[in-house]
Order: structure tokens, then sequence, then C-alpha cells
């Protein structure tokens, strides 16, 4: 059974950068597909971001690309997405999230919010 732990997430302003990391156990991070989805309140949770497993294959939501990055540590099991030019509505609770066959697996979430 993988395990995800995410961290790295907290209050900030506007304009500001943060970077959120998820530490992968349990299975081996390099078979793969990984990738962070996000819930405002009041909404659905949404994929932002995916990486394959080899990492040569990326996908970023309209809503984030050009602002976010997402990357990956194989050997070290770690997959860290890296947000820039924060929003106000980028305000949610970010999940990391590994795709088992066709199924994501998520971890418990850390909060971002983004002030004015």
């Amino acid at each position: 059974q993988v395990q995800l732990v995410e961290s790295g997430g907290g209050l900030v302003q506007a304009g500001d950068s943060l970077r959120l990391s998820c530490e992968v156990s349990g299975r081996t991070l390099s078979s793969y597909t990984m990738g962070w989805f996000r819930q405002a309140p009041g909404k659905e949770r949404e994929l932002v971001t995916s990486v394959s497993s080899s990492g040569g294959t990326q996908f970023y939501a309209d809503s984030v690309k050009g602002r976010f990055t997402i990357s990956r540590d194989n050997a070290k099991n770690m997959v860290y997405l890296q947000m820039d030019s924060l929003k106000p509505e980028d305000t949610a609770v970010y999940y990391c999230a590994a795709k088992i066959g066709v199924i994501w697996r998520w971890g418990q979430g850390t909060q971002v919010t983004v002030s004015l």
C-alpha cells in the first residue's frame, strides 16, 4: 500500500512562491504517474498537474500553466510542486497523488492559503 505525506503548505501573500513536497513510501515511486490535486471550499477536487513515471510527460491545468512546476526525484521517493506567482484563487487543500492502475491514491493534503 502506498503512503503519501505532503508538506510545505502555509499562508502566503499574492505573488509569493511556495514549494510543496510529497514523500512516497510503500511502493517504488518510479513505477507510477504522480500528480497534485487541489480542493477549494465548496468545489470538487481537481487535477492540477501530473508527471509520468519517467518524468517525460507532464500535464498542467490551464489555471496554473506557466506558474506551477511539478518534478520528481525517484531516487529519493519525492515529488515536488513549485508554485510561483500565487493568486488568492489558488487557495485550497493540495493533495499529492499516485496513479496505481486507473485509480488515484491521495495523501492527507496540505493547506495553501493565498491572501491579497
